[in-house]
Parts: C-alpha cells; sequence; structure tokens
C-alpha cells in the first residue's frame, strides 16, 4: 500500500493540462447495510435522511449532485470525465475501458470504506495513475493508513488540482451550470424538473469564519476564523448569477455558503444590483441567527430570501450565534415576511439528561419550523470537537462504533456524560416524531408560509419584489392545494393536525376563487390515491437511489474528437459552466 502524502502544495504531474483526470463520487447503492459501510439510515436523500425522516409518504424525496466534484471540473483545463453515483460495475467498466493518468475519488467520512474499495479498484485495472483523494473524508486523520492512495487533499480542490496539472492558478473561477436538485418525488408523484420550479446551484465560498466545534465544514477549510471566497465582491457574484439564469433558465438560487449574509459588504451590492437590474431572483441560504438580526426584514425580502437553514443548535446550548437571540420569535417573524424556515436542532449536548430530553425535543418543536432537521451530537474527524473528546479519552473505538454509523442519525461516537449508549437513538427517533405529530407535514407549512409572504407583499410598491412573490405562489393555485385537500383526508383522525392544514386550505380557496377549490376536488383524490401508494412501498422497505451522472468537459469532447476514440457510455452530456 502506498502511503498517500498530505500536499497544500503538490508537485505537478509530468503530463501537465494533458494528463487525462477521471473525477468520481463513491459508488451506490447507498440506502442499505452492506460490507462497504453503508446504511439503510443513511441514504442518499439530505431530506428524507435528517429532515423529513418521520413523515413517511409525505417526506420530501430527492437527490442532490456531487457540487465539489461539479466544481473540480468545470475548472480544469486537462481531459476531465466525470462518474457521478456510479454502481461498482460501472466504476470498473470505466477503469477497463478508459486509460486515466489521474482518478479523483471524493467522499464523506462514513463512506471511507467504499473510498478504500475503489482506490484497490483503480491500483488494480489502473497501476499507473495517481490516485487523489479528497472531500470530508480527507478530515480522517488516519486516513492514510487506511486507503491506498497518491494524495490526499483536505480543504479547497480546485487551485490545488490546477497547480498539480500546471494549469493557471489565478484565473476567475468557473462556475458549474447545476440545478439544485433532481429525481425529486412528493407523495410518491414525481415532480417534474423543470428549470422555473428548480433554484440553480449557487456557491459563492466555502468554509465558515464562525467555526463551531463540530461543523466538519468549517474544520475542512481551515477552522474558526477561516474561509475562502471564490467571489469576492457583489459584481462578481451578480455577473455569475445573470449567466447562471440566462443558460439554465432559472429565477432562484440554492446558495452553497455556510453563512452567506456574513459576508455583509458583498450580499448588499448583490442587494443593489438587483434593485438596478430588476432581479427578482430568490435565494435559498444557509445563516446563523445573529447573522441574520443584523439585516433589516425590509433587506431581506428584497435580496430574495425566501428559505434560510437556520441553526437552533438546543436551548441552553454554548454557541455564541444564539447568545441574545429569542429563535422562536426570529423563526416567527421570518415566516410571517413569506420566508421558509428549516430549523436545525442538535439533540444529545453536554448539559443533556434524559431527564431534560423531553423539554429539550419540545422546545425545538415549539418553533413550527417549516423543515426541522435534527442530528446527534457528534465529534466528526478533524472537527476541535473530535480533538477535545480526544483527549479526554471519551471516543469510542471502531469495534464499539464503526466509522460508518457516524453519521448522526442512529449512535453516539463518544461516551456522553449523562445517556447511556443506546438511548440516543430512541430520542432522535422521537423528536422526528413529534415534530410530525405536532406541526404535521413539512409540506403543508411551506405552503402555509409561502401564502403568508402573498398576502403580504402581494401589493407592494415594489414591482420586483410582487413578481417573485407572484412566481412563488403560482404552484398554490392548483397542485398544492390538491395536496392540501389529500393531506386533510389523511387526518380526519388528527384533529390538531387537520385543523392547521383545513385552515391554510380554506385560505388557499379564499385567496384564488372558485378555480382553485375545483382543482383540488378534481387532483385530491389522485393525489391520496398517490400518497397511499407509497406508503404501502415504503411498507415493504423499498428505497430510492439516485442514477449515474457520466459527464466530459470541453477537453476530454475534444481530445475524443480528435482521436476518434468514443469514451465511456454518455449518461449526460457536457454543460458547460458559468463564466
Amino acid at each position: 500500500m502506498t502511503h498517500a502524502t498530505y500536499q497544500p502544495q503538490p508537485i505537478r504531474h509530468p503530463l501537465g493540462v494533458r494528463a487525462k483526470v477521471l473525477l468520481s463520487s463513491v459508488f451506490g447503492p447507498y440506502a442499505q447495510d452492506d460490507e462497504y459501510g453503508s446504511r439503510r439510515l443513511n441514504p442518499m436523500e439530505l431530506y428524507h435522511n435528517q429532515v423529513t425522516r418521520a413523515q413517511g409518504g409525505f417526506s420530501l424525496r430527492l437527490f442532490h449532485r456531487s457540487f465539489g466534484l461539479m466544481l473540480l471540473q468545470a475548472n480544469m483545463d486537462a481531459p476531465c470525465a466525470l462518474l457521478d453515483f456510479p454502481t461498482i460495475e460501472r466504476f470498473v467498466e470505466e477503469l477497463k475501458t478508459n486509460a486515466y493518468d489521474v482518478i479523483g475519488i471524493s467522499s464523506i467520512i462514513p463512506n471511507v470504506g467504499k473510498v478504500a474499495k475503489m482506490c484497490q479498484l483503480a491500483r488494480r485495472y489502473q497501476p499507473k495513475a495517481t490516485i487523489v483523494v479528497g472531500g470530508h473524508v480527507a478530515n480522517k486523520p488516519d486516513l492514510s493508513d487506511l486507503i491506498d492512495a497518491d494524495h490526499i487533499v483536505k480543504g479547497e480542490g480546485v487551485r490545488w488540482f490546477q497547480t498539480y496539472l500546471d494549469q493557471a492558478d489565478n484565473v476567475p473561477l468557473r462556475h458549474p451550470l447545476a440545478l439544485s436538485a433532481f429525481g425529486g418525488r412528493v407523495m410518491g408523484v414525481k415532480v417534474p424538473q423543470k428549470p422555473r420550479r428548480t433554484a440553480a446551484i449557487l456557491i459563492p465560498s466555502v468554509g465558515c469564519p464562525i467555526g463551531c466545534n463540530f461543523c466538519s465544514t468549517s474544520a475542512m477549510f481551515g477552522g474558526k476564523g477561516k474561509f475562502i471566497n471564490f467571489y469576492e465582491t457583489g459584481d462578481e457574484l451578480f455577473s455569475v448569477m445573470c449567466s447562471i439564469e440566462e443558460q439554465l433558465k432559472v429565477r432562484s438560487f440554492f446558495v452553497m455558503d455556510e453563512n452567506f449574509l456574513l459576508h455583509r459588504k458583498r450580499a448588499l451590492r448583490l442587494l443593489a444590483l438587483m434593485g438596478q437590474h430588476n432581479k427578482s431572483w430568490s435565494l435559498y441560504v444557509f445563516s446563523s441567527a445573529r447573522v441574520l438580526g443584523a439585516y433589516s426584514i425590509e433587506q431581506l425580502v428584497a435580496l430574495g430570501v425566501s428559505w434560510v437553514w437556520l441553526g437552533l443548535e438546543g436551548e441552553r446550548s454554548r454557541y455564541r450565534k444564539l447568545r441574545g437571540v429569542d429563535t422562536l420569535a426570529l423563526v416567527r417573524h421570518l415566516q410571517s415576511h413569506g420566508i421558509r424556515v428549516l430549523g436545525s436542532t442538535i439533540i444529545g449536548l453536554e448539559n443533556h439528561t434524559p431527564e431534560g430530553m423531553a423539554e429539550v425535543i419540545d422546545y425545538a418543536v415549539r418553533h413550527d419550523a417549516d423543515f426541522h432537521q435534527f442530528m446527534l451530537y457528534t465529534p466528526v474527524a478533524g472537527t476541535p470537537l473530535f480533538q477535545e473528546h480526544l483527549q479526554k479519552g471519551t471516543l469510542l473505538n471502531e469495534d464499539e462504533c464503526p466509522v460508518a454509523d457516524t453519521h448522526g442519525q442512529y449512535r453516539f461516537s463518544f461516551r456522553h456524560p449523562h445517556i447511556r449508549s443506546g438511548q440516543e437513538i430512541n430520542y432522535i427517533i422521537d423528536a422526528f416524531r413529534r415534530d410530525f405529530e405536532i406541526n404535521g407535514p413539512s409540506l403543508a407549512r411551506i405552503f402555509r408560509t409561502t401564502l403568508e409572504g402573498w398576502n403580504r407583499y402581494k401589493s407592494h410598491s415594489n414591482q420586483r419584489i410582487r413578481d417573485r412573490f407572484a412566481a412563488e405562489v403560482k404552484e398554490l393555485r392548483g397542485t398544492y392545494a390538491a395536496t392540501l385537500w389529500a393531506m386533510r383526508r389523511w387526518a380526519r383522525d388528527k384533529p390538531l393536525i387537520k385543523e392547521k392544514v383545513a385552515a391554510v386550505l380554506q385560505e388557499m380557496y379564499a385567496e384564488f376563487g372558485w378555480a382553485t377549490r375545483l382543482k383540488a376536488g378534481l387532483l385530491g383524490p389522485l393525489v391520496a390515491a398517490a400518497r397511499n401508494r407509497e406508503e404501502r412501498r415504503l411498507a415493504q422497505s423499498k428505497t430510492y437511489e439516485p442514477r449515474t451522472f457520466y459527464e466530459k468537459n470541453p477537453a476530454a469532447i475534444e481530445l475524443e474528437r480528435l482521436t476518434g476514440v468514443r469514451s465511456g457510455a454518455t449518461e449526460i452530456s457536457w454543460v458547460s459552466a458559468a463564466n
């Protein structure tokens, strides 16, 4: 086995930009228990995995691409193929069919077993290739002893590869063109992937200067106080967004930035440019509570913030970003202005006890966020929290807790001071269940918040703001009203949820009139039948898996044209990057 080197300034590959590169995510299937570390409890579905986990047929089912790999490929001048969500058979086929000089593999830590297997396969079928491993798995301190790789890249990989391939690394970043999700299903019904209805991905920065001690993303990019801006100014960001809008025909952006609004000067300049150019975009952002408080609600609405992932962590947590903030009032204030909130609560903080867990969960549920993520407190390798437990000797070894189980939805990877091992799974399941039983399906909460925003801003003096809310409310007039009709029928024997759902549905009828009432009555039974089928499917333990993507960049396409050698089965053709 080759012991990999962690190289912040890599040596150059001898072929430079003539090197052929393969980038790949780890192989599937994912939603199963297998010898390589996949877990049924940890599917490749962010929402169903850790947000709508207990909502059954109402759970939001969708997949997200490996955006980091797409960003790498978009900024390579070397011929580069990207294999996203392959099966092991498809990965082997690619290795057998096409010769590569560099093979890059990206993964999270629980899938380290799959990385090890892929490195073995790469050595077997392409012994001359250089193997590079990156992503969150690079945070694992003993990784070089577990996998047969040549380089392990921790942190930002674009400039690393540009240096490694002897490519200019002082050029503006090329942003990939990608929709934020695919393969969506709601209540068993496939969601059409129309650009106007799906947000494009936007990656302004990586890392987070706030640096919470449990955050593996912050640790991956340098920790507290460290971050990397791909676009320093609002002008640069606006130009990229205009290009994405034009090429993908979108009007909303899912902003992959740990704390986008923290970069206030850039955000306010973007706001000014949106106003000057009459852009009624919607932005889905991550933020901390204190940073949100630095903006007026008028600024947030004008900037197009229509969805925010907000860390709530837990009542009386030790994190400064929540001190002095009434998160219950903040969530309600945002929702009253049409801003949908995904709250995130941690189960198993140091001060949590079995006797107080019901209170912890009740406090989280009282937020009535549109979505609510619950995660177990987890000292992920590479984070300050991991080092803290390592020094105290409270980490479990991998015989006690396999790394594949450290995904935050099953068990602690450390000895908690108050909670016995095995109790935590009951607490997190109870949190999801309580949130669903009291607040109802997240879909209904989203419709409620969207309707509140419409009622408040439909007559706003700014046409740009009116247009955004009109676009967001469009589906409420038909399809979503039918969904609520089906929810109301399902909740016949659940008076608390039925009352909430019925109130939103009646408000829709009053706002949009007889056409909406008619559509709901006609389509509602069909949606209800689809949900029933989905419930039966779930009862049979059937799962969803993402399809495989295979994409070549312009250099790879040109090489293929010049050599006349067609490489690989092209599942998906190349989509150029936004300049």
